[in-house]
């Protein structure tokens, strides 16, 4: 019989070490985190809406037309206004940056390690892509990851008439 996570006791954590559930408390606790509302009048003010989601989700779930994808595990490095791999909009520490992931989650820890580089005014959307749909704000897809080929009529080749 195979031993799975769920029928094994949790293992003691090492000291210091946080669960990722207050991992989560403290990243939002630096954020002033805006509803999916709040967050398209910031956007339509000038703020930047950064969709994190991998191509796979953003392709299946659809997209906020205007947003920049900037996968995950490149952000800081594309916001950091010290870094040569840096987006052309990450011009100061002043940029408003609003993080959106599929439900809220990432983008919190995403918004905060954005904070962490100096980018005080990085923060998230509540409830994230699922949440902006549910609120009827511009959103374009889902879109298939790969374009089906039109099937070819069939070709009658007689047989058909006997």
């Amino acid at each position: 019989m195979q031993v799975t996570a769920e029928h094994r006791p949790a293992p003691v954590p090492p000291p210091g070490s946080r669960g990722i559930d207050e991992i989560l408390v403290a990243a939002r606790a630096q954020l002033h985190r805006l509803n999916p509302e709040q967050a398209h009048l910031a956007c339509r003010a000038g703020a930047l809406l950064v969709d994190i989601r991998p191509a796979a989700q953003r392709a299946a779930h659809g997209v906020v037309p205007g947003s920049l994808a900037i996968e995950r595990n490149v952000l800081e490095w594309r916001f950091d206004p010290r870094c040569p791999a840096r987006l052309p909009q990450a011009v100061d520490y002043d940029v408003p940056v609003i993080i959106l992931c599929q439900e809220g989650y990432t983008s919190s820890l995403a918004a905060a390690a954005l904070q962490d580089v100096g980018l005080h005014r990085a923060t998230d959307v509540v409830g994230g892509f699922a949440a902006w749909r549910i609120a009827g704000l511009p959103a374009l897809g889902p879109t298939p990851l790969h374009r089906a080929t039109p099937l070819a009529p069939p070709v009658n080749t007689g047989w058909a008439r006997r």
